[in-house]
């Protein structure tokens, strides 16, 4: 029974670097997107707040820039594969209010942002892997 679990998950295939690129591809480039919106007026920053606003958010307007910022900033920061920890972890701060205080915890409403919660906790736990930019920097002055 091991030897046949081992055939269908092996764990040493060399794909945990090309897995997380994945990861942060897709999920950079979902962040960038809905922050790049906000910013550009796709929601606009003042509907953004608005709905902030309407939940009770306070500083909704400052609010509704630091996400927007997060989002975009973040996303890009993912895709890169720089300062992926960092940006993970206001990421998934990000989505954790977006879950519970927006979506109040509601399925199929908030299963977008319980995925993406989920994913940059994993990202923020892993960081980038060897297929990044900060990975090539870092290589990059050791032999220097």
């Amino acid at each position: 029974m091991k030897s046949t679990f081992k055939k269908i998950d092996q764990t040493n295939c060399g794909c945990a670097d090309k897995a997380l690129l994945a990861i942060r591809l897709v999920a950079g480039i979902v962040f960038f997107v809905h922050g790049y919106g906000k910013l550009t007026g796709n929601p606009s920053i003042e509907m953004f707040a608005g709905m902030l606003n309407n939940i009770g958010f306070p500083f909704a307007t400052f609010f509704a820039w630091i996400v927007a910022l997060t989002e975009a900033l973040g996303g890009l920061a993912l895709i890169l594969g720089i300062f992926v920890r960092p940006a993970a972890i206001l990421l998934s701060v990000v989505m954790l209010v977006a879950f519970s205080l927006v979506k109040k915890f509601s399925f199929p409403a908030g299963e977008l942002d319980f995925v993406l919660l989920g994913v940059s906790v994993g990202l923020a736990l892993s960081g980038p892997g060897h297929l990044s930019l900060a990975h090539k920097l870092i290589a990059g002055d050791k032999k220097g």
